[in-house]
C-alpha cells in the first residue's frame, strides 16, 4: 500500500481529452494511410517501431527517435501530463508517428513528427493531423512548436508562416519557440490538412492491429548503422 500511494503521488492528474477521430488519407501511390490515436496500452509496440532508428545520424533521426522513445515511455509510465500519440499505418504497417500534449485548455505543445517511410509526405500529413487535433478537436487557441532539423524548420516554420515567440520557452529547448495560432491554421488548413472520415470497417480493422516495419531501407543512413 505504501508503494501504491507513493506511485499515485508521482502520477500527474490527467485532463479529460476528446479522442482524435480516425481518418484515412489517399497518398500519391494510391495507398491509404489511416491516422488514429493510440491508447497507452499500445505504447510498447510503438516503442519497438522507434527503437531501430535511435542510432541513425542522418537527418537527425537519432535525436528525434531517442526523444520520441523517451516521451512515449513517459506517457506509458504516467510521467507526462496530458500526452497523446497519433500513428499512421498503411495496410496495418506503422509508417509515421506524431505526439504532443496539452499544456492547458488554450495551449498545445507539439513534441515530434517522425516518418518511418519516406517519399510520400507522410510526415507533413501527420503533422497537419496533429495540428487538427489541437485546434479543431481540443479547441485550443495555439500550438507551441520547435524544430530539430533544417527540413523540419522548412516544413513547419516557413510553410505554415509560424509566429516567432522567442520569449516563450518550449519544453524541448532547441530553436526558439514558434507558434501556430488559430488564425494561421485557418489560413493553411485547406492546403495542409487532408483526409476523409469515416474510415471503412476493413481499413480500420488493419489499423487497429498495427504491424512493425520489416525494414527501414528508405531511411537515409539506416543500412550503414546496421551490423
Amino acid at each position: 500500500m505504501i508503494i501504491d500511494k507513493m506511485e499515485q503521488s508521482l502520477r500527474p492528474v490527467e485532463t479529460p481529452m476528446v479522442e482524435y477521430p480516425a481518418k484515412y488519407i489517399t497518398l500519391a501511390t494510391g495507398e491509404k494511410m489511416v491516422v488514429r490515436q493510440i491508447t497507452r496500452d499500445e505504447v510498447p509496440m510503438v516503442l519497438e517501431a522507434v527503437k531501430p532508428l535511435m542510432n541513425v545520424e542522418k537527418d537527425f533521426y537519432d535525436i528525434v527517435a531517442s526523444r520520441v522513445y523517451s516521451e512515449l515511455l513517459g506517457y506509458y509510465r504516467y510521467r507526462v501530463k496530458d500526452e497523446y500519440c497519433l500513428i499512421g499505418t498503411i495496410d496495418g504497417v506503422i509508417v509515421g508517428i506524431v505526439n504532443g500534449r496539452m499544456v492547458d485548455e488554450k495551449v498545445g505543445m507539439s513534441y515530434h513528427t517522425m516518418t518511418l517511410r519516406q517519399g510520400l509526405r507522410i510526415g507533413a500529413q501527420l503533422f497537419a493531423a496533429k495540428m487538427e487535433y489541437h485546434l479543431d478537436y481540443l479547441n485550443q487557441e495555439e500550438v507551441w512548436i520547435v524544430a530539430e532539423s533544417p527540413n523540419g524548420f522548412k516544413r513547419w516554420m516557413i510553410e505554415y508562416e509560424l509566429e516567432s515567440r522567442p520569449e516563450v520557452w518550449h519544453e524541448l529547448g532547441g530553436v526558439p519557440t514558434y507558434v501556430l495560432t488559430k488564425a494561421l491554421w485557418e489560413k493553411h488548413k485547406a492546403n495542409k490538412c487532408t483526409g476523409r472520415r469515416p474510415v471503412s470497417e476493413k481499413l480500420m480493422e488493419s489499423a487497429m492491429n498495427p504491424i512493425l516495419p520489416e525494414t527501414y531501407a528508405q531511411i537515409p543512413g539506416y543500412k550503414r548503422c546496421v551490423k
